[in-house]
């Protein structure tokens, strides 16, 4: 009796958390999942159609476009990853300044979208202030965002520039736990620095290294929305089209709430697949 006592309480305490995420994550799920069958423009005008909206992303071209974007922003994925490692390889080491550096690299992960957004706007835009500087030194101008070959590349930089001090303060909590006796057993052995990195600390940082690179993952498909919105709003052309901005676009342009549905659901067994590695690899990492 007092065990079903405890579950009963332990359990209206999870309740209101549950009706949450029913309420806002799972109710709006699967009416997504409903409306991806139908074509309208809206509650009144809409008609069953059925995998019609899923057989026409097979052909859509701004889809296949958006998934090659993709594609391309995870092809930068190990840069996403390495540079944080290095970054705080370098403040673990003592680097002069450490602390300030470990402010200045995780300032940006507090500032929103749109203020990013709006600053990098000043700097790229072909009047801005990065081709005022290289005009300086004699180097023509570079249309940074208005052009399809340097645009999802900047766009990438800055979502690089707004995101990584996260992965730096996580990957300095996993240096801090590495055995600093078995780091000082293999110096006085005589392992050299990059023999102690690359056999000792960098297999302890594995787990670290598979979290941060799922999670990375999951965030710049997810997350870009605004600085794209902002920057380049999914331009020119759709050379910076994300799918998470097709989504936008279909719903909110072209009134399309089916076919915005259908594009969501794609995403969502992506995002859905990535979540289920990012679990695997917790829980081996748990059963070490």
């Amino acid at each position: 009796m007092a065990r079903r006592s405890e579950q009963r309480t332990a359990l209206h305490f999870v309740l209101p958390a549950i009706a949450l995420v029913g309420l806002f994550r799972m109710f709006p799920l699967v009416l997504g999942f409903l409306l991806s069958f139908t074509a309208g423009d809206g509650p009144g005008g809409l008609v069953w159609v059925g995998l019609d909206n899923y057989r026409q992303l097979t052909t859509d071209a701004a889809f296949h476009d958006s998934l090659i974007d993709t594609l391309i922003l995870l092809a930068t994925l190990p840069v996403w990853v390495m540079l944080p490692l290095l970054l705080a390889i370098l403040i673990h080491q003592g680097v002069p300044g450490g602390k300030l550096f470990r402010a200045v690299y995780f300032f940006p992960a507090v500032l929103s979208a749109a203020i990013i957004g709006s600053i990098f706007n000043v700097v790229l835009r072909y009047d801005g202030s990065l081709n005022a500087a290289l005009k300086a030194i004699g180097i023509d101008a570079v249309d940074w965002l208005g052009s399809g070959a340097t645009a999802m590349g900047s766009l990438i930089v800055v979502e690089l520039w707004a995101t990584f001090g996260m992965s730096v303060l996580i990957f300095l909590a996993g240096l801090s736990n590495v055995s600093s006796e078995l780091v000082e057993t293999a110096r006085l052995d005589g392992a050299k620095p990059y023999q102690i990195w690359w056999h000792i600390i960098l297999p302890a940082m594995r787990p670290i290294l598979e979290f941060v690179a799922v999670v990375t993952t999951i965030g710049v498909l997810t997350s870009m929305f605004g600085l794209i919105y902002v920057l380049t709003a999914g331009g020119p052309g759709t050379a910076t089209t994300l799918p998470e901005f097709l989504i936008r676009m279909e719903q909110g342009k072209m009134n399309r709430p089916g076919y915005a549905s259908a594009i969501s659901m794609v995403l969502f067994v992506v995002m859905a697949g990535l979540a289920w590695v990012k679990i695997r690899i917790m829980s081996r990492n748990a059963n070490r």
